[in-house]
């Protein structure tokens, strides 16, 4: 039962809190054509952003927006605790895109082990959750779907991909989730080479999700960022900004 508690925690999270924090885009920004960056602002944008809490039984990550440099920036701080900061989108975003954005870390979660469950913890994480066609699942992945709506009143995301900053993988690595196959995470960065520096990232969308899920994805639904040390209970500190979606992927 402790298994399907943390997948409906970490995979239905993505459409139960952030799902009412969804304000209107409209079609039009979603569906522009052409090679323009569309930052997606902390606050005062078309999209809202929020706290979204992971499980009543966890204690959450503290984030706050902060003034750094000029630019509006969102700090996490982690105490033996896991909760997101994140943003749905409503109409969905076409996952033909690049997402850009910028992260900054301190120090690593010692004890951190993303491959394995009781240990899987991050001071940075991206989450990116993505629609698809839920019936052609297998009949295990159902079933926990269909637990995960009994329990919220909403259909989880068909998958999420999360970027993170590993401890000791290789950047490039693709960890399974230990809880669902509709999870996966992808190390950007890991070990202690950068830390205490920003650090900007850009991701191929679909050709990270190809390489993860073997197929092409379905539209993105919600980001997300995550600071977490509930499984080491240590702490940690993450800082992001910079957020947008660039030129449409080849």
């Amino acid at each position: 039962m402790l298994i399907r508690q943390e997948f409906v925690s970490v995979l239905s999270v993505l459409s139960v809190p952030l799902a009412a924090l969804t304000v209107g885009v409209s079609p039009a920004w979603a569906q522009t054509k052409g090679c323009a960056v569309r930052p997606i602002p902390f606050d005062g944008g078309a999209v809202a952003w929020g706290h979204a809490p992971l499980s009543k039984l966890k204690q959450d990550t503290q984030y706050k927006l902060v003034a750094e440099d000029g630019r509006q920036v969102l700090q996490a701080q982690a105490d033996g605790s896991a909760s997101l900061y994140g943003a749905a989108f409503k109409p969905s975003r076409p996952a033909n895109a690049w997402l850009r954005w910028s992260w900054k870390t301190d120090a690593l979660v010692p004890r951190a082990d993303n491959a394995d469950r009781n240990r899987e913890d991050a001071p940075l994480r991206v989450v990116v959750a993505f629609d698809g066609d839920a019936s052609r699942l297998p009949f295990a992945e159902r079933a926990q779907r269909r637990l995960a709506q009994t329990m919220t009143g909403r259909p989880p995301p068909y998958a999420a991909l999360m970027y993170i900053w590993g401890s000791q993988e290789a950047p490039g690595t693709i960890i399974p989730s230990a809880h669902t196959s509709q999870i996966k995470m992808l190390v950007v960065q890991s070990g202690t080479d950068g830390l205490g520096r920003w650090h900007d990232v850009s991701r191929n969308l679909r050709e990270d999700y190809r390489r993860a899920f073997g197929v092409s994805p379905g539209p993105v639904i919600a980001i997300a960022a995550m600071t977490d040390t509930d499984n080491t209970g240590e702490k940690a500190a993450g800082m992001y900004a910079g957020f947008a979606f660039d030129c449409p992927s080849k």
